[in-house]
């Protein structure tokens, strides 16, 4: 959420960033806000001169009263009830204009950093920098879950029948290297300074509101029936709730966390083949890391925080690339974001495996997450990063040290949490 004095300020900005976003159907509420706002800032003024007035009054009827003077101060008494209900009324309105005002500066996307590309959608999104050289074997590589069914590691069957589509067990040494995989980065992002946390796994609808949008919200989240609950889609939304309505000290900056949860998602609509194993799925685990910052400070962490995930990938010998979002690719609270994209040897070509955003202050304002400064509080700035999330992570792994004979070679890192094992046969 931006600011509403710098949108009643810079009207054609916020348009122009909106436009950028070709998110061309929400140019009214720039207007529609705005005249929200200004009969709101009326009624403010409105509701402080009525209570000067009743202030005088007051004064009035107590200086009557020492005079003996008690009918005219009935008469005053009476005035005052009369600036009492209009009061109540001019309160009632003001919190009316307030909550559609909330409502509306909710729907206008950040300002995007002025170095995002502009792009309609992610086939626009503009390649940074490869990490490795990708290498294709001379031999075939089978689709993910023909490798991992050969190996007795999952059971895709027994699922549907529990579950439905989009869920699966893992079983056996493929397991153990999903959890292994995940203990690593855990690991990894410790040595790197960060606090490790285990948050909730479900949140109240005022976090969620906080931390995504709508449409977000809506395409993302599973209600629990019954209750003011939602799972969660990924540990940021509990880890940047944990700060909501905080004033935070400026010596504890900044928080540098990396938490592991489970995460649950609808993943509406339909999807091809190369999402229909393990790839696009409602339930999967995942290594995030959080930062809050100071604003100054954020793009500095932000340039870190995806470079460590590069860095991880490399240290499993997994070729990796940057990509940039283009504007129309990025979700309405982010201000820049980038792809961490993985080698598939099989496909011949990236796919996704992480994502890292800066959100500047918007998801600050929705939850009311600031800092004490000398001169006044302000907002922090919020920075999330995926770590790993194991179903795509492994298929990169699994892809990357395929063998001929069906084996998979086991990255040395991960082997001391396998008990030594080197390969899966």
């Amino acid at each position: 959420m931006i600011d509403i004095k710098f949108l009643r300020e810079n009207p054609e900005k916020v348009k122009e960033n909106i436009k950028k976003k070709f998110q061309d159907h929400k140019l009214p509420l720039v207007d529609e806000v705005l005249e929200l706002d200004k009969k709101n800032r009326e009624l403010t003024v409105h509701g402080d001169e009525l209570r000067m007035n009743r202030n005088n009054l007051s004064s009035k009827i107590g200086s009557l009263m020492k005079q003996g003077n008690k009918e005219e101060a009935e008469k005053i008494k009476l005035e005052v009830n009369k600036i009492n209900e209009e009061l109540v009324e001019n309160e009632k309105l003001e919190e009316e204009y307030a909550e559609k005002i909330k409502e509306i500066m909710m729907k206008i996307p950040n300002i995007i950093d002025d170095s995002v590309p502009i792009g309609k959608d992610d086939s626009q999104n503009v390649e940074v920098q490869k990490f490795g050289e990708p290498i294709v074997p001379n031999y075939e590589i089978p689709y993910h879950t023909d490798i991992i069914e050969k190996l007795s590691g999952i059971d895709l069957d027994s699922a549907r029948r529990v579950a439905g589509n989009g869920f699966y067990y893992l079983m056996g040494n493929i397991a153990r290297l999903h959890s292994a995989v995940l203990t690593y980065a855990r690991d990894f992002m410790i040595n790197k300074g960060f606090t490790y946390v285990i948050p909730p796994y479900m949140i109240r609808s005022d976090v969620v509101t906080g931390v995504m949008s709508f449409e977000e919200m809506d395409a993302m989240m599973y209600k629990i029936e019954g209750e003011d609950l939602y799972l969660i889609g990924t540990s940021e939304h509990s880890m940047i709730g944990k700060f909501k309505g905080q004033l935070l000290q400026k010596s504890d900056l900044p928080y540098t966390m990396t938490s592991y949860s489970p995460c649950f998602r609808k993943e509406k609509g339909a999807h091809g083949i190369e999402e229909r194993g393990i790839y696009r799925i409602h339930q999967f685990e995942k290594q995030e890391m959080i930062v809050v910052c100071e604003p100054e400070d954020s793009y500095d962490w932000y340039n870190k925080m995806w470079s460590y995930t590069v860095e991880l990938f490399r240290s499993l010998d997994i070729t990796v690339r940057t990509l940039e979002c283009c504007s129309g690719d990025l979700a309405d609270l982010k201000a820049k974001s980038v792809d961490v994209e993985a080698w598939s040897p099989r496909q011949k070509k990236y796919f996704e495996v992480g994502s890292c955003s800066n959100l500047t202050d918007a998801q600050s304002r929705r939850l009311g997450i600031r800092i004490k400064g000398e001169k006044g509080n302000y907002f922090a700035h919020t920075l999330n990063n995926t770590v790993i999330a194991p179903p795509r992570m492994l298929i990169a792994l699994i892809e990357n040290n395929y063998n001929e004979d069906g084996s998979i070679t086991i990255p040395e890192v991960l082997r001391p949490y396998m008990g030594g094992l080197e390969v899966i046969k």
